[in-house]
């Protein structure tokens, strides 16, 4: 499984957003495939995630009725969608994908993409 991921750039506060995840070698055991954001000096922190299958989707607290996450299964990619954009959402945004049927931490994902910058100015 391979992610490429891309969308990020420097936008003001209040303004959206959208994160693009393309998977290529998709394989029958990823189930989960989730975006992740790490600011700097900050731990990796989980976003968003959608189940391949189901699109079942769940989010963090502090994204839930700004960002929505989604998936086309016929272009094989992972979108996320941030609206009211504020300057502590900026950080290195990751897609990744796991086998388990929902993860929520990073290391139950097996694959990473290598991430896009996101900057929100105030």
């Amino acid at each position: 499984v391979q992610l490429q991921a891309s969308g990020g750039g420097l936008v003001q506060a209040g303004v959206s957003l959208r994160l693009s995840c393309v998977v290529s070698r998709l394989t029958v055991t990823t189930n989960c495939m989730s975006w992740f954001r790490q600011a700097p000096g900050k731990e990796r922190e989980f976003v968003a995630a959608i189940s391949w299958r189901s699109g079942s989707r769940y989010y963090a607290e502090f994204v839930k009725g700004r960002f929505t996450i989604s998936r086309d299964p016929a272009s094989k990619s992972v979108s996320l969608q941030m609206n009211s954009l504020k300057p502590e959402d900026s950080a290195v945004y990751y897609c990744a994908a796991s086998s388990h049927t929902r993860a929520t931490i990073g290391k139950e994902y097996d694959y990473w993409g290598q991430g896009t910058q996101v900057t929100v100015s105030s």
